[in-house]
């Protein structure tokens, strides 16, 4: 039969078992994620783009937009205010959006690297923005996760070298290893101004920054 001091010992380990199972739930849950759901966003990444939207003004009124690794569609959902009825965005990701989209914003379920020949680069030649929140899949290894992570941002790259107007902008994350300062010098080539930002909304242990590449020559 169980002591009362026994059964509250009891207790006491079960509400810890039980808050360390709600914890490891939701480990990634912090104020901004449960701000972004507030405000009818799916994920936190919204705050990013909102950081660098606000030092930079690298989107406007009646752009036409592609971001590229869309999913869940927080981007794609804030760039739809900025360019209005007029703009447009395109995104674009291997992985579904399951939430509603705005008219203005057409989501394309595909590979980038597929884009060739596709029916809607016919509308998308012209491109006022390029966005790029794409990460590979993390190994664990920083090295492995920064190389694949540049050859992503080489792809995004090469997307805007390939459809960004005269003027237009490019904003790419990327995770910092070997290969970031030949892609910087890259950019830089291609653009009019290029400057590396880390908002204060990205993750503490987080080892991604964004390339804001301003005015394509």
């Amino acid at each position: 039969m169980l002591t009362p001091k026994k059964h509250k010992k009891l207790h006491k380990k079960s509400n810890k078992k039980s808050a360390k199972k709600k914890t490891g739930h939701n480990q990634w849950e912090d104020h901004l994620s449960r701000r972004a759901r507030s405000e009818g966003y799916p994920a936190r990444s919204i705050y990013k783009l909102e950081e660098i939207q606000n030092k930079y003004k690298v989107l406007k009124k009646n752009d036409l937009v592609i971001d590229l690794g869309c999913s869940p569609g927080s981007w794609s959902l804030y760039a739809s205010k900025l360019v209005g009825e007029k703009g447009r965005v395109y995104g674009i990701d291997l992985k579904t959006i399951d939430i509603k989209l705005p008219s203005n914003v057409i989501a394309i379920q595909d590979n980038i690297l597929n884009m060739t020949n596709k029916p809607f680069l016919s509308d998308a030649k012209g491109l006022n923005v390029v966005l790029s929140d794409m990460a590979p899949a993390t190994t664990g290894r920083k090295d492995v996760d920064a190389l694949r992570s540049f050859e992503l941002c080489n792809m995004a790259f090469g997307v805007a070298n390939d459809l960004l107007v005269k003027n237009g902008n490019f904003i790419c994350k990327i995770f910092q290893g070997n290969d970031f300062n030949a892609f910087q010098k890259n950019v830089k080539s291609k653009f009019k101004m290029c400057k590396v930002f880390k908002p204060e909304s990205c993750r503490k242990q987080s080892k991604e920054i964004y390339i804001i590449a301003i005015g394509k020559k």
